[in-house]
Order: C-alpha cells, then sequence, then structure tokens
C-alpha cells in the first residue's frame, strides 16, 4: 500500500488522540516484530497503537549502505505499522510532527494551543523522529532531511558488546547541540535517573546496554516564535541491535 493511501485512511481513525496521555513522553523507533521491522510509539514497555498515528507520520525514508534513497513505505499489520521496501535497506527513518498541546491546571492535556487553551500551564509543539541502523554502518551517517533533531553513532564503528562505551553526537537544525538529554535505554529504563548531557560539541558518552535492541533517545527543548506554545519539544531516536551469541 502506498504512504499516502494508508495515511489518507488512517486520518479518520487518527485525528482525535487520547487527551490525557503525558504527551512529551512518547517517543518513536524502529524495532523488529515478528521478524519485520515496526514502527513503535510509545515509551518504556508501553507501546501504542502506532497505526493510528500514522497520518502524523510526515515520511518514513530506506537507505542502501551508501546512504542512497531505497523507497520505503509503511503497511498497517493489525496496531502496528510495518516497513515495506523494494529492496534490502540498512537504514530506515521516520518524521512525525505530534502537533500542538496544551496542559490544563486539572492535568488533562489537549490537542489545541494555547490559542483556543488560554488557561494552560504549559503549551508544546510536539516533533519526533526516528533512525534505525539494520547494520553496523561502512560510513557515518548522514544528517538527513527533516530531521530537525537527529542522534548519531560519533564513530561508525558500533560497538558490539553490552557495557562498552559509545559515543554520539545529537545535531539540532544541522549543527552540534549543547545540553541535549541522551537517554540510553529508552525501552528498558524509560525513568533513567542519570541521562547524560550532550557537551559543547554536541557529543555525549553513553554505555551500551543490552545484547540485543538498543533504542538511545536524545531530547532538546527549542525556542519558537511561535505563540500558541511555550516551545517545541524534540525527540530523536537511534535503534540498532547488538548481536547475540548462535544458537
Amino acid at each position: 500500500m502506498k504512504m499516502s493511501r494508508l495515511l489518507t485512511a488512517a486520518l479518520c481513525t487518527g485525528a482525535m488522540l487520547a487527551a490525557t496521555a503525558p504527551l512529551s513522553a512518547h517517543g518513536i523507533w524502529f524495532a523488529q516484530r515478528a521478524k519485520q521491522l515496526a514502527l513503535i510509539y510509545g515509551v518504556g514497555a508501553d507501546d501504542l497503537d502506532a497505526v493510528k498515528r500514522l497520518p502524523l507520520v510526515k515520511t518514513v525514508t530506506g537507505y542502501d549502505s551508501d546512504w542512497a534513497p531505497v523507497t520505503t513505505s509503511l503497511r498497517a499489520a493489525g496496531p502496528i505499522p510495518v516497513v515495506d521496501s523494494d529492496e534490502p535497506v540498512t537504514a530506515v527513518a521516520a518524521i512525525m510532527d505530534y502537533g500542538y498541546w496544551s496542559k490544563t491546571p486539572d492535568g488533562e492535556w489537549h490537542n489545541a494551543g494555547r490559542d483556543t487553551v488560554p488557561t494552560a500551564t504549559l503549551a508544546e509543539h510536539n516533533f519526533k523522529y526516528a533512525v534505525y541502523l539494520a547494520q553496523v554502518p561502512t560510513k557515518p551517517v548522514p544528517l538527513l532531511e527533516g530531521h530537525t533533531l537527529q542522534l548519531v553513532p560519533a564513530d561508525p564503528a558500533i560497538p558490539q558488546k553490552m557495557g562498552e562505551p559509545m559515543k554520539v553526537r545529537v545535531y539540532y537544525k544541522g549543527k552540534p547541540v549543547a545540553g541535549a538529554t541522551v537517554m540510553q535505554d529508552y525501552v528498558n529504563d524509560p525513568d533513567e535517573a542519570n541521562p547524560v548531557k550532550t557537551g559543547a560539541d554536541g557529543t555525549a558518552t553513553i554505555k551500551l546496554r543490552n545484547q540485543g535492541i538498543n533504542v538511545l533517545m536524545a531530547i532538546y527543548v527549542g525556542q519558537t516564535t511561535d505563540k500558541k506554545v511555550d516551545h517545541e519539544e524534540y525527540r530523536a531516536s537511534l535503534s540498532f541491535v547488538l548481536p547475540h551469541l548462535p544458537e
């Protein structure tokens, strides 16, 4: 199914999202589901209905080992969107614009900005990004079009053992950014007590937490001239798998 048709079909069911969710806590990432690569929406073990949120996915892009584009789309498979591509992909990326959200004094979240929720204690525009590496890159991970925030390996040679250090760099609007938060294990430790912060060169060093799927998450709050919100919040995941011993 073509991406445009899929988004149109999902529009009616996906336009109204739950108003009580702590929206800024959620992110998107790619992970294997029944030997298919799926786009996941959630936080920690909360693997929520990503299909109904497909209207918010602006792009999905696939790449070969040289970072040349490979035609890629998302196909609904029950409650999850899975990746379809014309050829094998070594990397996949996605952009989600989660829109305006305002929190009122009663703790409820509403899918609108300050222009329609004037009593909001907090109003933000949420953007979510995801990059998945199907294999260790042979070249540096490039900055991808439309990814305002992006988390990349500082060295393409990703360590292959749990517990080893890995240096990453966070880019905001194409430049290394200081002060971004980097979470080491967004799936298994979503309440990480002491996430690392990027330095002046945009880098941070984390420890690989899993001999399996690793989902790193960069978080950054950016200023905006949009009077409907107080700020823009960006979450950018980088996911990849460390191999286990042969069975």
